[in-house]
């Protein structure tokens, strides 16, 4: 690197058989995380458990609106994958015309290794060094935080989906049950006088 790589942003994808594919990128300075620049996705345009396309289009989404917005860009870019990850990463770049711009790295989860964008063979660091625990900070940190979204999903779709069957409950009327209560035992917890406060 030219230069120490003060900001860090990781990005990572998750989805369970295809359902609520979500990604997360989350963001360290000065070696520690910087929670308030974390950011969640969902994917718009991928239909599909599709990790590479997935990763072009929330690595593109993020870095077109910092461009837009004039805010500074990171130093370095870590993507939680392999190869396929990587290149799928720096396709997004180009379209940007960053690529070449702002050094981009893979860490494929197996063996550690890291990859770089058109280099054939994987970098093995040794276990030991600081470099290599600092990424696998990130990466763990990004895959813990994109897997609590996708489960916070998951679980408001199956709430939602429960109270849309039941009978006389209109679309509306769930989305304001939804927004109030949270959970299914808050719902039924609920008296008689509340529920008609929020139904009308």
């Amino acid at each position: 690197l030219k230069e120490l790589p003060t900001h860090i942003e990781c990005f990572d994808n998750s989805n369970i058989q295809g359902t609520n594919p979500v990604a997360s990128m989350v963001c360290f300075k000065m070696g520690r995380p910087s929670k308030k620049d974390y950011r969640h996705f969902k994917i718009k345009t991928v239909v599909g458990p599709d990790d590479f396309s997935s990763m072009n289009e929330v690595v593109g989404r993020r870095y077109k609106r910092l461009l837009e917005e004039e805010q500074p860009l990171p130093k370095l870019i870590v993507i939680d994958g392999g190869k396929g990850q990587l290149n799928a990463a720096c396709d997004a770049l180009k379209t940007l015309g960053l690529y070449g711009e702002i050094p981009i790295i893979g860490i494929a989860k197996r063996l550690e290794e890291l990859y770089f964008p058109e280099d054939s063979f994987p970098i093995h660091i040794d276990k030991k060094s600081e470099s290599l625990r600092l990424i696998q900070k990130l990466r763990d940190e990004a895959h813990r935080f994109a897997i609590t979204f996708h489960r916070d999903l998951r679980s408001k779709n199956g709430f939602k989906f429960e109270l849309e069957e039941v009978k006389g409950l209109g679309k509306a009327t769930v989305d304001k049950l939804l927004k109030e209560f949270r959970t299914m035992s808050k719902i039924q917890e609920a008296s008689q006088e509340e529920l008609n406060d929020i139904i009308g």
